[in-house]
């Protein structure tokens, strides 16, 4: 008898994992300031929310921004809290340095939506040299759900980026 309780118990957590798996995952993150690397001083903040679909070929996301200066640039990278990281997905671009299709930043105060697919992980040198080459959906989605992924957008008073937030899974 006591045999068939660890047998139980790995059933349902097999269970648990397969039903967590195909479920929508929510993600979201509040953008400040004092997040960037090194940190800078802004009355400028945002915030990023995403849901990786069920079948986990995309991330539909909204960022919201407002910024001090001019908006240049916003993205996605790989790196952990207070590490820099390279680019692995465009949100928005004013600067042309974008893949194709990328949609441009508009001016602050904005909110801008998007849907993210395997062909928009472009990464950056630093990215790849990261382990998340273009095209790698499941690398980036796995750096995302495992915390290892920011959000942050640029501008033109401070080109290394304004505001920046740590990406997390939120219930």
């Amino acid at each position: 008898m006591q045999r068939s309780l660890p047998l139980a118990v790995l059933l349902t957590l097999l269970v648990a994992t397969g039903s967590a798996w195909a479920a929508e995952v929510h993600l979201a993150t509040t953008l400040r300031s004092f997040e960037e690397v090194p940190a800078v001083s802004s009355n400028a903040g945002g915030t990023f929310t995403a849901t990786l679909s069920e079948d986990r070929t995309t991330i539909e996301y909204e960022l919201s921004y407002t910024l001090s200066g001019h908006v240049t640039q916003a993205h996605i990278h790989i790196g952990q809290k207070s590490v820099n990281g390279g680019i692995m997905i465009f949100l928005c671009s004013n600067l042309g340095n974008g893949p194709a299709g990328t949609q441009a930043c508009p001016d602050s105060p904005a909110t801008i939506h998007g849907t993210i697919h395997a062909s928009d992980v472009v990464s950056s040198a630093g990215a790849t040299a990261q382990g998340v080459a273009p095209g790698e959906f499941f690398e980036a989605q796995r750096a995302i759900l495992r915390g290892v992924a920011y959000a942050n957008v640029h501008s033109d008073l401070f080109p290394g980026g304004e505001i920046r937030g740590q990406i997390q899974v939120v219930p």
